[in-house]
């Protein structure tokens, strides 16, 4: 089988928590709020009782709101959370910020992207102009106490003048990211372990790029030919790469282009238990900590409803799908 050329780095979702996440960690989620989410891991994850973990996204949605539902997560550096028209912010992230379940920094999105494109290149800040006279860079979230331990920064950003402005140009140092482990979900891994993802790629280049280790889900394993053809398709390299798990629909209730859509039905019913903390229970109870695979998983939401949510092999979304 393809998929045995990996070797070592071919495991199970199980295997790749156990080995490579660890409480506390700094975690990079890929995707983008209700599009390619590491659906899969996460749940592994909330099933091996994680906990603080610091979370760091651009933006993100149901994987996120899970984790921090589920009380799984300390830290948060983010832009956004939201879960579309489902849920404008997400419910339990909302919930968790403002009962002060956990520690929030905010930062934009493109600020974000840079922070990971930093960590990328083995820079210790990056430059921009981008949030200058707003709250962003006026107000700190992280408290003084939590400031230099472990992978927090000593201070969220810095103003200082431009060494090659006139007087008065200011420009803002942003510390660049480095996570632990960044998980992310892609379409495509070939033999050798070259991930290919198809559409939009969101920040989760420049977040594997800068992690310490990789844990890739993906829909389909290509043979070396097939996957050495139009390389310029070809996202992430194999040397970076640590794990990879083959689960199809593993983003799932989130799209992936060219294989599904979301699911409104899905998501629909998350957003009306996830208001409710004993609602919330029920749900991880129910498809969660009850579902020992992702095949009893996909039994459960029904192939009738995955026909539905099948996405055009040529358009890469579910044309017709009923989104309400």
């Amino acid at each position: 089988m393809l998929e045995d050329n990996l070797g070592s780095k071919l495991m199970t979702a199980k295997e790749a928590v156990e080995k490579f996440v660890k409480n506390g960690d700094q975690l990079a989620l890929g995707g983008f709020t209700v599009n390619r989410n590491p659906m899969f891991i996460a749940r592994e994850i909330i099933k091996q009782r994680m906990q603080r973990l610091h979370v760091v996204c651009h933006s993100h949605g149901q994987a996120l709101d899970l984790l921090i539902g589920a009380g799984c997560v300390s830290h948060l550096e983010i832009a956004y959370g939201g879960l579309g028209r489902f849920a404008s912010t997400c419910i339990r992230f909302r919930k968790a910020v403002t009962s002060g379940l956990i520690k929030i920094e905010d930062y934009s999105n493109y600020q974000m992207s840079l922070r990971f494109l930093g960590g990328a290149m083995g820079l210790p800040f990056m430059v921009t102009k981008s949030g200058l006279e707003t709250d962003i860079v006026r107000l700190d979230g992280f408290p003084e106490e939590d400031r230099g331990k472990g992978k927090i920064p000593s201070k969220k950003l810095e103003i200082v003048p431009n060494p090659f402005g006139k007087e008065n140009d200011k420009v803002v140092l942003l510390p660049a990211l480095n996570p632990d482990v960044c998980i992310i979900h892609a379409q495509y891994v070939g033999e050798d372990g070259t991930v290919r993802i198809k559409g939009l790629t969101f920040a989760d280049l420049e977040q594997a790029k800068s992690a310490s280790k990789v844990i890739v889900t993906c829909e389909k394993i290509l043979s070396r030919s097939e996957i050495r053809r139009d390389p310029d398709q070809n996202s992430l390299p194999p040397f970076l790469i640590d794990a990879v798990v083959k689960a199809p629909m593993a983003a799932h209730p989130t799209a992936c282009h060219y294989f599904y859509d979301y699911d409104p039905s899905h998501l629909r019913l998350y957003s009306n238990m996830a208001h409710d903390d004993n609602d919330f229970k029920r749900y991880l109870k129910e498809w969660v900590y009850d579902i020992p695979d992702q095949e009893t998983y996909l039994e459960k939401i029904g192939v009738s409803q995955l026909l539905k949510i099948k996405a055009d092999p040529t358009l890469g979304y579910a044309p017709g799908l009923d989104r309400r």
